[in-house]
């Protein structure tokens, strides 16, 4: 596929883009997490999130930035824009909402904010459902030693908590 020949915009461009760097990214074993696009002066800023199990290394970024520029120059989905690509890893302050975020992340602290409301905060213990790149069907949370099991529609935000312990003084 050429993009080349129909400029475009807003969510239509990162659709583009998905399609073009998708299987970039896959192919370098890791799995594409997200694309934002949006204007920088003159240029367009073209951020590429990226995650794999363990965690990115920073050899791999530069693997995957190298790769999805290629893949973006050969389909020329940007056209004759000029732009900055930013590759990097989703922040500890990103939503869990697909499966693949909650098996990362086992045994973190999470907080749950559910659709009725109701905030649980727990050690995530297991996720379960169809498909890694999609919503869990069931989460089940250790809350102080009580497994508390939640459907995945009724999760409407779960943040990983970041924790700081002590060190041995």
């Amino acid at each position: 596929m050429n993009s080349a020949t129909a400029p475009q915009s807003g969510r239509a461009l990162v659709d583009a883009i998905e399609a073009v760097v998708g299987p970039a990214v896959i192919g370098l074993g890791a799995d594409l997490e997200g694309v934002q696009v949006r204007k920088a002066g003159s240029r367009l800023l073209v951020r590429i999130l990226v995650d794999v199990d363990g965690g990115v290394t920073m050899d791999q970024v530069a693997d995957v930035s190298v790769a999805v520029s290629n893949a973006l120059d050969a389909d020329g989905v940007l056209g004759e824009r000029s732009y900055v690509l930013d590759v990097g890893s989703p922040g500890v302050d990103q939503p869990l909402t697909r499966l693949r975020h909650w098996q990362r992340n086992a045994g973190r602290l999470v907080r749950v904010t559910e659709t009725d409301g109701s905030v649980r905060t727990g050690r995530i213990v297991s996720a379960s459902g169809p498909a890694p790149q999609e919503p869990p069907q069931s989460v089940v949370v250790d809350i102080d030693g009580i497994q508390a099991e939640v459907a995945g529609p009724q999760v409407k935000l779960a943040v990983v908590q970041v924790e700081f312990t002590g060190g041995d003084d």
